[in-house]
């Protein structure tokens, strides 16, 4: 499997994966577009393209479910938005606060970046939002 920069995803669809994660099962388009207040269409269309990139597969008039591919990268966004929204917690931010601040940038970190926090921190296993995953961060520790 190809390794995972964080970067292979628009921001938008980051939010279609992480849905998904969330939900653990097959997912109905319609659900999706109204979860993340778009139309159907666009919903349609934006899970065609991830499905043609491998990490969901889009079975019509069923669902959408994330692939293997898929999950692993969702469970790595997830860390992600974790791990930024508990260093900005860590910086005088509510947890509300941090939480909704990542989400307007998250997507532009790389893995790269993430590991380094990550291992600067400590590879924390509990953030604001949740408990982060670790599937081995490639900074080694000091």
């Amino acid at each position: 499997m190809q390794k995972i920069t964080g970067m292979e995803i628009s921001p938008r669809k980051i939010e279609y994966m992480k849905f998904l994660l969330e939900r653990g099962d097959t997912v109905r388009t319609s659900q999706m577009a109204s979860h993340l207040g778009v139309d159907p269409s666009t919903a349609t269309k934006t899970i065609n393209e991830l499905a043609d990139a491998g990490y969901v597969k889009h079975t019509p008039y069923r669902g959408v479910s994330l692939t293997d591919r898929g999950e692993e990268y969702a469970e790595f966004l997830v860390k992600r938005h974790r791990i930024l929204s508990l260093m900005l917690n860590h910086y005088g931010l509510s947890s509300e606060e941090a939480c909704q601040e990542v989400g307007r940038f998250e997507g532009y970190v790389s893995r790269y970046v993430i590991d380094r926090i990550c291992s600067s921190m400590g590879h924390p296993t509990v953030g604001v939002c949740g408990l982060i995953a670790h599937d081995g961060c490639d900074m080694p520790e000091k």
